[in-house]
């Protein structure tokens, strides 16, 4: 398996500066959707529920980060560094929009998952960065410690990687809400349409990072499939068990279900194509290919999830 996902990393992806402006707007727009749907008075929830807000937040930011470096060096044997830093970039990003229709779809609590996207979103300029240089470094000091083909490290521009998410999150988060708020019944009519384009524009990214590369993506699915797999239900069971353990109600634990489980690997994939933060002369092959198939499979495994929910009567 080792060797197999070796030919991953040399796959790259070029983009002309018009082909990345297409992209940021893309996720711009995607933001853009999510924050029509966002309105102040559903953050009084994160203030009036401080427990599953800080359980949310900790297992979203701090535990799913964790758990996916702990899986990494596990498997360390297994995967190749660039596969284990696509699963770090993966985890480090904030939640994913489609989050909040899922949680609506398993009778979980809507307020809190809506709230929980937000504040994630928002924080996400400083989080996904820091996230990404602690458990990143740390993974590149333990391969080169106990691994026989040392990894170099990772020379990542962070404040070239905060400016970026803060362009293509911030601004459209505050644009969106603005515009709900002023325009309300534009919003009502334009929200759903711009929810179901925003699934199409993220298939669009993935189809045209592999489309130059698609007898590699059909070579090596199967192993890709396997990890993001195992990730992606890891990172589920996090969410579950953080709020088992300290006994939140149903609706609440399945937000955090959902939540932790349902990354926005978009934004992953918008960073991986800027070469003023991943420089082109790295073979990220093995990042790519995750941090995309992350994006198909979770929407796969959440709507799976939301649909055994749906049918389930919420515990008292």
């Amino acid at each position: 398996m080792y060797e197999a996902l070796k030919e991953l990393d040399p796959v790259r992806i070029h983009f002309n500066e018009g082909g990345l402006h297409v992209l940021n707007i893309i996720l711009g727009f995607i933001m853009f959707g999510v924050a029509l749907g966002i309105r102040p008075t559903q953050f009084k929830l994160l203030f009036t529920k401080p427990k599953s807000t800080i359980l949310g937040l900790v297992s979203q930011l701090v535990m799913l980060p964790l758990v996916t470096f702990l899986l990494v060096v596990a498997f360390s044997d297994y995967i190749t560094p660039m596969v284990a830093m696509g699963m770090i970039l993966v985890a480090a990003c904030p939640g994913g929009n489609i989050s909040n229709f899922m949680s609506h779809f398993s009778k979980a609590n809507t307020e809190l998952s809506v709230g929980l996207t937000a504040f994630t979103t928002m924080v996400a300029t400083i989080t996904t960065p820091a996230n990404f240089a602690l458990w990143g470094g740390l993974y590149v000091r333990y391969i080169n410690k106990h691994a026989t083909n040392a990894l170099q490290p990772l020379e990542i521009d962070q404040w070239q990687m905060f400016e970026t998410v803060f362009i293509l999150l911030g601004l459209p988060l505050v644009a969106g809400m603005l515009f709900a708020r002023y325009f309300p019944k534009i919003t009502g009519k334009i929200q759903k349409p711009i929810q179901y384009l925003s699934i199409v524009f993220f298939l669009a990214i993935v189809v045209i990072s592999f489309s130059n590369n698609f007898d590699l993506f059909l070579k090596y699915i199967g192993y890709v499939f396997i990890i993001v797999l195992v990730h992606n239900a890891l990172a589920l069971f996090t969410g579950f068990g953080v709020g088992t353990i300290f006994r939140i109600p149903d609706a609440d634990r399945r937000t955090l279900t959902i939540e932790t489980g349902i990354q926005n690997s978009g934004l992953g994939l918008i960073l991986l194509f800027n070469p003023k933060i991943f420089p082109p002369e790295l073979q990220l092959g093995g990042m790519l290919f995750i941090t995309a198939w992350w994006g198909i499979w979770h929407i796969i495994s959440g709507l799976s999830i939301a649909s055994i929910w749906h049918r389930k009567p919420l515990k008292i």
